[in-house]
């Protein structure tokens, strides 16, 4: 049986994230790990996706904004203005 993904801490960085998701791909492609550990990897893999696509949207979110037209639907994004 598999043990359970070590948890992602929330404050990962992206970068670590990716770098963490690119070492367990090369673990896989190399075939090198058994069964079991390549289950482990491919769970923590997959924690690991889903934390970089959120960390990825939260950027997003804070880069662009979303404009409204006259008649009130959504017309597109543009970039926030912080200043």
């Amino acid at each position: 049986m598999t043990e359970a993904a070590p948890a992602i801490p929330a404050d990962l960085s992206f970068e670590d994230a990716l770098a963490r998701l690119e070492a367990i791909v090369q673990r896989l492609e190399s075939g090198q790990a058994p069964l079991e550990e390549s289950i482990g990897l491919y769970e923590q893999g997959a924690a690991l996706k889903a934390h970089c696509e959120a960390r990825l949207k939260d950027a997003q979110l804070r880069v662009e904004k979303i404009v409204v037209g006259p008649d009130g639907q959504a017309r597109g994004v543009e970039p926030a203005d912080f200043g």
